[in-house]
């Protein structure tokens, strides 16, 4: 059986949530680390690191060890995962922690090593690298397990994962690398060309999460956003609206849309029925997005459905993914239908 101190993470580019079983999510922080130029030394990591942000002493920089999901820098990956891993289950341990860690699909196999490899040297004894599509149909409820499609679009901090997924396993995916991140670089492009105001990443994601929108029909919102007036080169408060939210956010939703047309219109025709009857289950914070279901939904002709707390999705599918496959020791060569062939 599944020890306690045996774990699920999403491993995401702007964010780290780990699940743990009886628990749920026991930790969600920004994935960021402040290091010391000078020595090299870790400062702060997760919120306290974001806290810090744009407030140090020029030898003190942030960095984010994941980039577009995958590992950017080795060292820092480490630590940072050795940080949540004793965050969620402390530091005295029975045994190491068997870990399941989600990347996104179709990464490589030198990627998936490097994340595989990190989080061993994190204190992870066992690891299961899973992809986040999968990870995400389970967390949200899917039994993946039949032999019927269930499209899922996970929409994360660096990439945006759409697969079609049917009897455990993946049949057709992509992995684009357009995702949150892209709508606060739009955001910050827009304000700064637009408004001659030079705001920061921080200041990007609060507009996206208060006003921002991919809908002409968002119901008109206006909210007072402060930069460096770029004309002026001193301290500046402007008023920023949900119709130039839209503006700024509306072609990196078009890419996202197009990413999922392109997974349908490679789908084999029964699992496009499937999909069809089902609808598409959308994942990640991203899908919190205004306007993003119906704009999916609009593009395709295929309703759309946000998962129960998708921010929570992944980490929870890779738990549970974890908790299951702990369940059949004494099947090594274990089939995904019969791992979960009790939910039928």
């Amino acid at each position: 059986m599944l020890l306690n101190n045996d774990i699920g993470i999403d491993l995401g580019t702007s964010s780290v949530l780990v699940y743990c079983k009886n628990k749920g999510i026991v930790a969600q922080e920004p994935s960021v680390v402040t290091v010391d130029e000078n020595t090299k030394e870790i400062v702060a990591i997760g919120e306290q690191a974001r806290k810090m942000l744009g407030k140090t002493p020029t030898n003190i920089v942030a960095v984010r060890p994941l980039r577009e999901g995958v590992v950017s820098n080795f060292e820092v990956t480490e630590k940072m995962i050795r940080y949540f891993i004793d965050k969620a289950i402390g530091t005295d341990w029975f045994k190491k922690p068997t870990v399941a860690v989600c990347v996104p699909s179709r990464v490589t196999d030198t990627e998936k090593m490097a994340v595989e490899q990190a989080t061993k040297y994190a204190g992870a004894g066992r690891v299961h690298v899973i992809e986040e599509p999968v990870a995400a149909a389970l967390g949200a409820g899917i039994d993946i397990t039949k032999p019927c499609g269930s499209l899922v679009v996970d929409i994360g901090g660096g990439t945006t994962d759409i697969a079609v997924i049917s009897l455990g396993g993946i049949v057709i995916s992509t992995s684009v690398k357009i995702a949150g991140d892209n709508f606060n670089d739009a955001i910050l492009t827009y304000i700064s060309m637009e408004r001659d105001i030079l705001i920061g990443e921080g200041t990007a994601e609060n507009l996206k999460v208060v006003i921002g929108t991919v809908s002409e029909k968002t119901p008109y919102a206006e909210t007072k956003v402060s930069g460096i007036n770029k004309n002026t080169k001193l301290p500046d408060t402007i008023t920023v609206s949900t119709e130039e939210m839209y503006k700024a956010m509306k072609k990196t939703a078009d890419d996202i849309v197009e990413a999922v047309i392109g997974v349908l219109e490679n789908t084999p025709p029964e699992l496009s029925a499937d999909i069809l009857e089902r609808g598409i289950v959308l994942t990640g914070g991203g899908s919190l997005l205004e306007g993003i279901s119906d704009l999916i939904e609009d593009r395709t002709g295929v309703k759309c459905v946000t998962a129960d707390d998708p921010v929570k999705c992944v980490a929870i599918g890779a738990g549970k993914y974890l908790e299951y496959k702990e369940d059949e020791p004494q099947q090594p060569n274990f089939s995904i239908k019969s791992l979960f062939g009790f939910w039928e």
